[in-house]
């Protein structure tokens, strides 16, 4: 019989937000899910968010602060999540660390690469884990994905073609047009920093490449008062010579309900010997064809629904901790 797991040890978290903090529903939800959650404190300086904590964490929930110095001290957490606006975030990133507390934070967490570079180097000083909130990552077709290519059903790789597009009808509402997200001085960029990213972390996890060489234009082609780019297109150089493009963009005409609408997402990459064509979302599948297989045809990986959520990601960098 396989030896038993041993039973998780729970841990003190946190959270760091602010008015209108990002994915917060998501946050608390996976810190009340997680089992390596033992109890979570939030700190906001607005106070916004103290009703959605409450009803989502419920008796996890240990404390409510307006101040993420107060909450540090009092509450010391080994874990913290950050959802700050990208300007705010690396003072609270650098809060936590100093207190000695491993980092999760929402993506983008800076307006400038040198912002983050000495965090990174703080957090490996202290041996603490500083990761950005990249969650499909544990998602079935993209783990599925990361598998095939490692077992090189494709053989080389020749190239990857990648698009994210989402609803440009956000862009036209007043509270979104004064939100920290459409002002580049906040938030550092738009779409391309805001979900572009999730397939160019994706497309590096599961070919093990990195990205080496990049060239791009950025533009606020739909002309909405708001001063980071509507629209992006890269032409991206991965290790081993190997070719990829992405388009990034707010271009539907409005926000549809069902995610196969919402967003048109998805990944093509190609080799010598096979392609695959992958989604982040559940309403389209990983469909993939191989001449390495004993079945050449297209092969659709099965899984069942319900499980792209941050609770996977989020425990997974808990029990990390």
């Amino acid at each position: 019989m396989p030896a038993e797991q041993p039973a998780v040890k729970p841990i003190a978290t946190g959270v760091i937000t602010q008015a209108k903090g990002a994915h917060l529903g998501e946050f608390f939800q996976a810190l009340a899910d997680s089992p390596a959650a033992g109890t979570v404190a939030v700190a906001d300086d607005s106070g916004e968010s103290e009703a959605l904590a409450g009803k989502i964490l419920k008796q996890k929930l240990t404390g409510f602060f307006r101040s993420s110095q107060e909450m540090l001290a009092r509450q010391k957490p080994r874990f913290a999540v950050v959802s700050m606006e990208s300007v705010r975030a690396p003072a609270e990133i650098r809060r936590c660390l100093e207190a000695g507390s491993h980092v999760l934070t929402e993506k983008p967490a800076c307006t400038r690469a040198e912002d983050f570079e000495p965090l990174t180097q703080l957090a490996e000083m202290r041996h603490l884990n500083l990761a950005l909130a990249l969650a499909n990552r544990p998602h079935a077709p993209i783990q599925e994905a990361r598998r095939l290519l490692q077992k090189q059903i494709l053989g080389r790789l020749y190239g990857i073609e990648m698009h994210l597009v989402a609803d440009q009808s956000r862009l036209t509402r007043d509270d979104y047009q004064q939100s920290w997200r459409c002002d580049r001085e906040r938030s550092g960029g738009g779409h391309l920093a805001w979900l572009g990213i999730h397939w160019i972390d994706t497309a590096q996890y599961i070919t093990g490449l990195k990205i080496r060489r990049v060239a791009g234009f950025t533009e606020n082609v739909g002309g909405q008062p708001i001063t980071v780019e509507d629209s992006a297109a890269m032409a991206l150089e991965f290790d081993g010579g190997i070719f990829g493009t992405l388009t990034s963009g707010f271009y539907l005409d409005r926000h549809y309900k069902f995610h196969i609408r919402r967003y048109h997402s998805h990944m093509r990459i190609w080799g010598s010997h096979g392609w695959l064509e992958l989604s982040s979302f559940e309403d389209q599948p990983l469909i993939y064809a191989s001449r390495r297989l004993p079945d050449a045809s297209e092969q659709i990986f099965q899984y069942p629904a319900g499980q792209r959520s941050y609770t996977p990601f989020v425990n997974a960098a808990v029990q990390a901790a």
